[in-house]
């Protein structure tokens, strides 16, 4: 099994800041839509947040990359492509499989960045699109469905949902920050996280230098118990309202 830390979400390179915790919950806003969409922030009630956290630089009509995108059935739909999705493939990342997806976001009072967890996705199919998208995912728009980004363009769909309040078990920074310098959970060890080959990123004290690029940070656990009981109750974090 593998579990894959995701980013997702409005950085300050993509959407130019962090994603707003609002009344307690984090709301992670897409980014602004590169390719095929049919989708504002509008529609999805985030035009405000949006234009809050571009500082009016993208306002409620302009087009976002809805993705990943949660359903009221509790599924999730995500679309991957290029060469993070080769590298995807490459960890052989499948079915079985949980996605963790984390982003920047703003504490709602002090205005503290840093990186959380905000939702997960248990992988139940792998879609490829290169033969052409079904059209139930048509209909729900989802960006990778309405055009292709590329020619290894994949849906990976299952279980998931996103968290209803920012519980600190979601939380990836440790206190203080930076938001790329993480308390890793303790199951994860040196050489275990694809992208944090290099000896310096794993610090004492459980401390972990997180890549600042790439997209997709693949962990192949195996079969031991201890990342699966982690995961377990990060899931049964997001899940509590």
């Amino acid at each position: 099994m593998r579990i894959i830390f995701s980013r997702k979400g409005f950085d300050s390179s993509a959407g130019g800041g962090p994603s707003p915790i609002v009344d307690g919950r984090p709301i992670s806003l897409p980014i602004p839509a590169g390719a095929a969409s049919r989708t504002t922030y509008r529609d999805l009630g985030l035009g405000d947040h949006a234009a809050r956290a571009s500082r009016e630089r993208i306002g409620a009509d302009d087009l976002c990359h809805h993705d990943p995108m949660f359903r009221p059935d509790g599924t999730c739909l995500f679309g991957q492509c290029g060469a993070a999705q080769t590298h995807l493939e490459r960890q052989g990342v499948g079915v079985g499989d949980a996605f963790v997806f984390f982003g920047l976001f703003a504490d709602e009072y002090t205005g503290e960045r840093h990186h959380r967890i905000f939702g997960y996705l248990r992988v139940d199919d792998e879609i490829p699109l290169a033969a052409g998208a079904p059209a139930d995912l048509v209909e729900l728009a989802h960006p990778h469905a309405l055009a292709m980004h590329s020619h290894n363009d994949v849906i990976w769909r299952g279980e998931g949902c996103t968290a209803g309040r920012a519980s600190d078990a979601l939380r990836l920074t440790v206190p203080g920050g930076p938001p790329s310098l993480w308390a890793r959970p303790e199951w994860l060890r040196q050489g275990e996280l694809s992208y944090h080959g290099r000896a310096d990123r794993w610090l004492d004290g459980g401390r972990l230098k997180s890549a600042a690029r790439g997209q997709e940070f693949v962990a192949n656990i195996g079969q031991r118990q201890g990342p699966r009981k982690w995961l377990t109750q990060i899931i049964a974090a997001i899940r509590a309202s």
